[in-house]
């Protein structure tokens, strides 16, 4: 049997790379987005060494997209977007078509068609929703105002992105048909591919609304994991797969649409956790094979066009969203923060302009430009954050020194959510409001114990903070979420969570920040016991014994096993 072909070589070394220089990225406080881009340069046929099967990329890539869609879909919320359609969806429209504009105009300078210039600013125009959400998050900002209308503009640009898959096959049929381009045959063709499309959005609404529920259920109702696992993925790629063979959709529009289904079952949060693992190992395999195809001889060759290219990503975008917030009244300091998360792009612009060059309705060298742009906009996203937080580091010890009592209510607004009050102290800190966490804070607070709750789940914050918790959202293995639950305050800390390796970490910083702070957690073997112990943990819990002994002591409590009582 050969011990090398090339499906094994390029997932072989794409994730090995990938995985090394995600891990440099994170290091330099860069997106790990930028570790996988430059991994598949690294594997691409544009630099020396191992090159990777050009043909298998782009399959590879393809089954990225449909994991990535289906993620889109069972995240999408319509209630975000209502709270601030207002601004959302006006300002995301208006910022969408000032940076289409400025793509199309660097494109005609170029000679490029005019639909060619089109994709290629629209391209430009789509923020990347992992950089933006991990910005949010490491800031503590998406519950706050400023927050839910960056989510809520990033929903409206995906849902413009959503329509573009759609019309862009009907533009290329157009384009490219050799036949006199009117009015009415341009209609022609927009009307039979809508007509496609409410097709499938009414099988989808009418039976698979009620089949996918259905479906997971019963698979849950197994209680096997693999299964369910397994019912998921299928739902995602049969739906993707039998959108584009029965109704002539892309695969991107199926997956999207069997997310947003499955998103309105109660099993959706299960069906997110158990798929996410494929779903992160496939997008990792879309952005490797996304690197591949970048040409980096570009830098060196047409440096100006990346610098153009790069502004109006960086700066054009940014200088639009910050005119049409301001514009609505909003402070400054919420302009600068929008302006700043949606200065990048990301994996939606991969995925226009790889659908663009395939119709051929881009130039590849439009594609390498979306490509580098996206390279230098995620790299320097952080430092544009940093110079953000710093103004506002100096904005919030102005208004202190001032003591305006409106400031402090700003400042309030994205601090309130996560900050536990200065009057909670002895506290225990429970991490992770599972069935297990959610149980011991009830248990904690019935006994009179001040708890409060670290969830990096959204949903499981809000259920945390509406039983009557102070609730910190955010990985407690982060420096700012450990800080937001007050540990030099606390007694005591109970890990609830199942990763032990994580808590590991955690556990070493939290020891390192209060000695005298007692820690306690759970485990799944000997070795996960031993790993925690060593790390600081005063007590680990091996959950799988204590239910066996919890179990033999009620049957050594039943009448057949029960001692008998000695005669009087």
């Amino acid at each position: 049997m050969p011990h090398h072909t090339s499906l094994i070589a390029i997932l072989c070394v794409g994730f090995v790379l990938a995985f090394v220089l995600g891990m440099a990225a994170q290091r330099l406080r860069l997106s790990p987005l930028v570790g996988y881009l430059v991994a598949g340069i690294v594997a691409g046929p544009f630099t020396p060494g191992f090159v990777g099967d050009q043909s298998l990329a782009p399959q590879l890539a393809e089954i990225g997209v449909i994991l990535l869609m289906f993620g889109v879909g069972l995240h999408f919320s319509l209630k975000d977007l209502m709270a601030v359609r207002y601004i959302a969806i006006p300002g995301a429209i208006v910022q969408i078509a000032v940076a289409t504009g400025l793509g199309w105009g660097l494109s005609a300078l170029l000679g490029w068609p005019t639909l060619h210039g089109i994709i290629f600013g629209f391209s430009l125009a789509t923020a990347s929703t992992v950089v933006l959400l991990r910005a949010m998050e490491e800031r503590r900002l998406l519950e706050s105002r400023r927050g839910r209308i960056a989510v809520g503009w990033l929903i409206v640009e995906d849902l413009a992105c959503v329509l573009a898959l759609v019309l862009m096959p009907v533009a290329a049929s157009v384009a490219n048909s050799g036949d006199a381009v009117t009015f009415g045959t341009i209609l022609a063709k927009v009307l039979a591919t809508l007509v496609q499309v409410a097709l499938f959005v009414t099988v989808m609404l009418v039976f698979g609304r009620r089949v996918i529920p259905w479906l997971l259920e019963r698979t849950a109702g197994t209680g096997s994991r693999e299964l369910f696992t397994l019912a998921v993925l299928s739902i995602a790629l049969g739906v993707a797969f039998g959108s584009a063979e029965l109704f002539g959709v892309s695969l991107a529009l199926g997956a999207f649409f069997a997310g947003m289904l499955l998103n309105e079952s109660e099993l959706s949060h299960k069906a997110a956790q158990d798929s996410l693992p494929m779903r992160d190992a496939f997008a990792v395999l879309f952005f490797v094979s996304v690197g591949m195809l970048f040409d980096p001889h570009i830098l060196v060759e047409q440096p100006l066009l990346v610098l153009a290219t790069a502004s109006i990503i960086i700066f054009g975008k940014s200088a639009a969203a910050y005119v049409i917030v301001r514009a609505f009244g909003h402070p400054n300091s919420t302009a600068l923060t929008i302006s700043a998360s949606l200065a990048q792009i990301g994996e939606f612009a991969f995925i226009i302009a790889g659908l663009g060059v395939t119709l051929g309705i881009m130039p590849k060298a439009a594609q390498d430009l979306v490509l580098a742009g996206a390279l230098i906009s995620i790299m320097l996203n952080p430092l544009l954050f940093g110079v953000l937080d710093r103004w506002q580091a100096r904005q919030d010890a102005r208004e202190q020194e001032q003591q305006s009592r409106d400031a402090a209510a700003i400042l309030a607004e994205d601090a309130a959510a996560h900050h536990v009050p200065d009057s909670i102290t002895d506290h225990t800190i429970v991490v992770g409001y599972g069935r297990v966490g959610s149980q011991l804070a009830a248990l904690l607070q019935a006994r009179g114990v001040p708890v409060v709750v670290v969830e990096d789940d959204a949903d499981s914050v809000a259920h945390a903070r509406d039983a009557g918790f102070p609730a910190v959202r955010g990985n407690i293995a982060a420096e700012r979420v450990m800080h937001e639950a007050a540990p030099g305050r606390a007694k005591l800390v109970v890990f609830a969570i199942a990763q032990a390796l994580e808590a590991g970490e955690a556990i070493a910083r939290l020891k390192a920040l209060n000695p005298a702070i007692t820690v306690l957690a759970r485990a799944h073997s000997d070795a996960e016991v031993r790993h925690l112990l060593e790390r600081g943990a005063d007590g680990a819990l091996l959950a799988e014994r204590e239910l066996a002994y919890s179990l033999a002591e009620m049957v050594m409590s039943t009448p057949p096993y029960r001692p008998a009582r000695a005669a009087g």
